[in-house]
């Protein structure tokens, strides 16, 4: 299975997204299921955040990962109106209850808010002096955003990346490789399932005997420094991006994405969802 330095931890290139996860409780016991039969097939990493279902996501995962918490790399997120320096430790300790663990392997800042970066950084570093988390981060932070972090503490920068959506190519994915910096990619195979359908990732699924899915999520870890993080709560589609991991595309696959899907020649606005 493709890998992933982040943290100086070696992850699978693949995890688990828990977007729109914990929104219904007839839904739960599924998506427990889910993630468990994810971590059972090596998804390690699980990526979650307060934000998801008002905290029920992290319920969800708290459920998912009891009794297996040494088998799993823990993220979650804080809300930017949270992000104050004693807001993010307070948002922090209420995460940890609902996950039902005593610390988080990563903690990121879900996008650049109003608070001063300072003051979030000082909030993060206060968490991780107490053993709280072990590492921070960001999510959906463009290059200068990055730029403007203060000391040199951030782990990882979570992003929308997949192959129509490629305008952090240009300048984001190089300059994070540049600073030894892994990428999280969320929908990585996009979203609503329509972009599935593409002729050109039906094609190449034949050819390699396997998903479209896989196709687009091989692609999207090709680099070695990006980790993408699907949702899934059906569990064939679980074991289709855990199998993902272990697609290696060619070089006549690769040019045909670029000219279904072109790379960016210009600096583009940073796209979140």
């Amino acid at each position: 299975m493709n890998s992933v330095e982040l943290a100086g931890n070696t992850l699978p290139a693949i995890g688990q997204g828990t977007w729109r996860m914990g929104e219904a409780r007839e839904q739960r016991d599924a998506e427990v299921a889910a993630l468990r039969l994810g971590i059972e097939l090596g998804l390690k990493l699980i990526d979650t955040a307060e934000m998801y279902g008002e905290g029920g996501a992290e319920e969800v995962v708290g459920r998912a990962i009891a009794g297996l918490r040494e088998q799993v790399y823990l993220v979650s997120k804080v809300y930017p109106h949270n992000a104050s320096r004693q807001g993010v430790v307070q948002a922090c300790e209420r995460s940890l209850r609902r996950l039902g663990t005593e610390q988080l392997d990563l903690y990121l800042l879900h996008w650049p808010g109003s608070h001063p970066l300072e003051d979030t950084v000082a909030g993060f570093e206060q968490l991780r002096e107490h053993g709280k988390i072990a590492r921070w981060g960001v999510s959906n932070f463009d290059v200068a955003d990055l730029q403007a972090l203060p000391g040199a503490g951030c782990a990882t920068n979570q992003v929308l990346y997949n192959p129509e959506a490629r305008g952090v190519e240009y300048d984001l994915l190089p300059w994070c490789r540049e600073q030894a910096m892994p990428v999280m990619a969320y929908c990585p195979i996009g979203q609503g399932g329509r972009f599935l359908e593409h002729p050109l990732l039906n094609q190449l699924a034949a050819k390699h005997q396997v998903s479209p899915a896989e196709v687009c999520l091989a692609w999207v870890i090709r680099d070695g420094n990006t980790l993408a993080i699907p949702k899934a709560t059906d569990p064939v589609h679980v074991r289709l991006n855990a199998r993902a991991a272990q697609l290696q595309l060619g070089a006549e696959d690769y040019a045909a994405l670029d000219g279904a899907f072109a790379a960016p020649t210009r600096k583009q606005r940073l796209r979140m969802v």
